[in-house]
């Protein structure tokens, strides 16, 4: 069994006061012993400027809060999801990338992951996302072998796409990762039950750290996020559903034996059949 940490969060624009938030954060949550934290999608920066992105935004290999994180999993030797990142692809590159990187508690990235799916949606006349606009999608899914498990990696969005979770599960995933920036519309009505569904379905934890509040920006305008971080054991049971409106750290255990008992109880991943349709 080990422990670990959600870390919610209501970061800005601007991924140097994000980052002094963030580092804040994980030293509170390693001085608790934990051997894992996980923080949410875009953890750098929430924007709704493509200028303001262009100015703040990094390559992987120069963004300050990756290379920050590395060097906290690596001198205090803890795992830490870094949920996502806004990152440049290149220096004149047109899109940018929502990518997920886990970093090993030696300090090494172990797997990263570009956000599949993009959140092309109109959720009412006065909120609408394209997505696909600004980041490019990413074209792989992710399994990683880690000293706590095997985990599978994912974004936000993707949870509304179960095949992916089970082609993670059924590669040997135990954990699915799912960091995310939810809206509070659709976050009311679904965010829970999926984050359940994805668990029982495939018999895995999910492990889901989020945005929330309001998201004030520096042009002007604003975005809410609903929050809600949830831990989410194999059986469907909700370990963690952190409340309120600003940053907090959510604490857990995982005990893996839970994921081989559900899958023996219920062996679902190996009951698929092929099919064709009339």
């Amino acid at each position: 069994m080990w422990k670990g940490a959600l870390i919610q969060l209501s970061s800005t624009d601007k991924p140097k006061e994000n980052l002094e938030v963030i580092n804040n954060m994980i030293n509170t949550a390693a001085s608790n012993n934990v051997d894992f934290i996980a923080l949410p999608e875009t953890a750098n920066c929430i924007s709704n400027s493509r200028p303001q992105q262009n100015k703040v935004l990094e390559i992987e290999e120069e963004d300050i809060t990756l290379a920050s994180l590395i060097g906290a999993a690596k001198k205090k030797s803890i795992n830490i999801l870094v949920g996502s990142l806004a990152l440049k692809q290149k220096k004149n590159e047109e899109k940018f990338v929502n990518r997920c990187f886990f970093v090993g508690n030696s300090g090494q990235i172990l797997g990263k992951y570009d956000k599949l799916h993009m959140f092309d949606v109109t959720i009412s006349e006065t909120e609408t996302y394209s997505e696909s606009s600004n980041y490019l999608a990413g074209k792989n899914a992710k399994v990683i072998s880690t000293n706590i498990g095997k985990f599978g990696l994912s974004i936000c969005y993707d949870v509304r796409f179960p095949h992916l979770y089970r082609g993670l599960s059924q590669r040997g995933a135990q954990v699915l990762t799912i960091p995310a920036a939810f809206t509070v519309p659709t976050g009311k009505a679904h965010w829970e039950i999926l984050l359940r569904a994805r668990a029982i379905e495939n018999g895995a934890f999910v492990i889901a750290p989020a945005q929330v509040g309001t998201h004030n920006f520096s042009g002007g305008g604003s975005r809410k996020t609903y929050g809600h971080s949830m831990v989410v054991d194999p059986w469907g049971t909700v370990l963690v559903n952190a409340k309120g409106n600003k940053n907090c750290i959510s604490y857990f255990s995982c005990d893996l034996s839970k994921v081989e008992i559900a899958r023996s109880k219920l062996p679902s991943l190996t009951h698929d059949r092929n099919y064709s349709y009339e």
